[in-house]
């Protein structure tokens, strides 16, 4: 395995693996012995650095979720597992009562829901300290300088570490780190956004972003992160839920002129190093120039263990060009 560092503050950066592991499925879709299964193998390959949402996962059973939450508590409690295993949650799209959804009636980001949230993760996780607390989609009806201060009363009291951030336009990130700076506060320094070398169109307006998607790391958000080496990005759906292997599940808005060269030049790359595709995305995105961290979900033992070899795997510099230049 292979790790870095999350974070800049003496007191809350974290080193983590290179590779995360996604915990959306776990206690539903993905059954309980499954789950263990996985995660028991991940850090035995020596992952340390697992991801949850206090909503997941709420359509599986129309519910408000906790279950992938709950479920990690009792791995942690049955392995003895401690702060050795980085687990970070998010908190903001929870649904409000069951039969509704983050879109029509999320939970939203006031100080007094950062708070309560953030407790009832803490309960359900079985720690006294939430490592990485992520705000999960924009709330624009609070005043931002409510929820930047509302996380950062939660670092002050020692229940949560590092802050981040996920699905929101780069100015609001941007003005809500540039408050927190400006009252010497602790502000997001982790950056969770869907990321892949297949790259979507993001003109493609739906319920949570009728101007077109704010959860892809673009090329605003990738020069933001070029700007700010304090920043780190966790990229999720790095394998686009299993479309490099399985091309009808490719979401409709990579149907563009630029997918095939991108597939292709994929391919070929694959090929030359005699790795799957899925594993030279991963290995890609490792290696970038950039501060990157994949975050991959596994239902098996066996897709873990393809993605963990992704770890080992070195592009050569022409290959990387390669890459980069498709279009």
């Amino acid at each position: 395995m292979k790790y870095r560092t999350i974070g800049t503050g003496p007191a809350t950066r974290r080193e983590v693996s290179a590779l995360a592991l996604g915990a959306m499925w776990f206690g539903s879709a993905t059954d309980e012995e499954t789950s263990f299964a996985v995660l028991d193998r991940y850090v035995e390959a020596g992952g340390t650095f697992v991801d949850t949402s206090d909503n997941y996962a709420f359509w599986a059973d129309g519910g408000q979720g906790g279950q992938s939450e709950e479920l990690l508590g009792r791995w942690r409690r049955s392995r003895g597992i401690g702060d050795e295993v980085v687990i970070a949650t998010k908190l903001g799209a929870r649904p409000l009562a069951p039969g509704t959804g983050y879109v029509d009636n999320p939970e939203g980001l006031s100080a007094k829901v950062i708070r309560e949230a953030a407790e009832r993760s803490r309960e359900r996780l079985g720690v006294d300290r939430l490592d990485l607390l992520y705000a999960h989609i924009e709330d624009r009806t609070v005043p931002l300088r409510e929820t930047v201060e509302g996380f950062a009363a939660l670092v002050a009291e020692g229940t949560v570490g590092l802050l981040g951030v996920s699905n929101h336009a780069v100015w609001r990130v941007e003005r809500a780190r540039a408050l927190a700076a400006g009252a010497g506060l602790p502000g997001y320094e982790v950056l969770q956004y869907a990321h892949s070398h297949l790259r979507p169109r993001l003109d493609v307006p739906d319920g949570l972003f009728p101007d077109g998607s704010l959860g892809h790391a673009g090329a605003e958000l990738l020069s933001y992160l070029r700007a700010e080496p304090g920043l780190t990005l966790v990229a999720y759906s790095p394998l686009l839920k299993g479309a490099y292997t399985h091309p009808d599940r490719l979401p409709a808005d990579f149907d563009h002129p630029g997918t095939p060269a991108r597939l292709a030049v994929l391919h070929e790359v694959a090929r030359e190093t005699g790795a799957t595709p899925n594993q030279v995305v991963l290995a890609w995105q490792m290696g970038a120039d950039l501060p990157i961290i994949p975050l991959v979900g596994a239902s098996s033992v066996g897709q873990l263990d393809e993605s963990l070899a992704a770890v080992d795997l070195e592009l050569t510099a022409e290959q990387r060009r390669r890459l980069d230049a498709a279009h």
